[in-house]
């Protein structure tokens, strides 16, 4: 019987974009709205960004070819787009390996009408949504237009599954976002609202990130993924590419 199971997962959230240098210079100067003229599907990667989705495909080309991704699925964003491309375009990728599958289910949470905004932007222009988020809780609150994280969740659940039916024995690479990364991870390692909410409390997905997970015939009853590592950049800083942890531009606000 298939295992309905990768053999190797790796979640990885995409390089620095440019949306993520527009959120700090919005925060610094204390504006109300981030500055970006494309839409945010369009939003690409910074020069820095680019230096970190190389890196990561040159980590991992050094590995053997049998043990490198040999499928990658990849939001449709421009920016989770060009880290796969890179790393493809570094040798990161098993021989073999067919072409980019793009995922819209792997899009980062949508924020609707608080888009762009900062904090502060939130604050003036939508006190009661402020005030809502506070009192249901980021996993909870949905913004008119948007997303909550339990909205991630279940498309996400519709993605694992297609994974499961179509792609078990794969060494599978999820090149996405950093809610989406959380998400993935509430998914695969069964965890509470409470858990998944300690992590995100402990510090941002890091720019080019890898969340891998290997499949083990004791994880579950039958068998599941087992985390093996999270936020792992050591790949990054190996290649000479800084460390950012920057949240998205829209997430800045949340």
């Amino acid at each position: 019987m298939p295992q309905r199971h990768p053999l190797l997962l790796w979640v990885v959230r995409h390089g620095e974009s440019s949306g993520n240098v527009a959120r700090d210079a919005a925060q610094a100067a204390g504006a109300a709205r981030i500055d970006i003229p494309e839409r945010d599907v369009d939003v690409p990667l910074s020069a820095l960004g680019h230096r970190q989705a190389e890196a990561l495909g040159r980590w991992f080309a050094g590995l053997p070819d049998d043990e490198r991704p040999n499928l990658v699925l990849a939001s449709p964003y421009r920016r989770a787009v060009q880290t796969a491309e890179h790393i493809r375009g570094a040798g990161g990728l098993a021989s073999g390996t067919p072409r980019l599958l793009i995922d819209e289910r792997l899009r980062e949470k949508e924020f609707g009408i608080l888009d762009r905004l900062t904090r502060v932007g939130i604050e003036q222009q939508h006190p009661e949504q402020s005030a809502l988020r506070h009192d249901l809780g980021k996993f909870y609150h949905r913004p008119p237009g948007g997303e909550s994280w339990c909205d991630v969740i279940l498309r996400l659940r519709s993605s694992l599954d297609t994974i499961g039916l179509h792609h078990d024995g794969r060494r599978i690479l999820l090149v996405a976002h950093q809610v989406v990364v959380l998400c993935l991870r509430y998914l695969l390692e069964g965890m509470t609202e409470a858990e998944i909410l300690a992590v995100d409390a402990e510090g941002d997905v890091l720019n080019c990130g890898v969340t891998e997970y290997a499949f083990s015939a004791t994880a579950a009853p039958d068998g599941g993924l087992a985390l093996v590592r999270y936020n792992f950049v050591a790949p990054l800083e190996a290649g000479g590419a800084p460390v950012t942890s920057e949240p998205d531009a829209e997430a800045a606000a949340t």
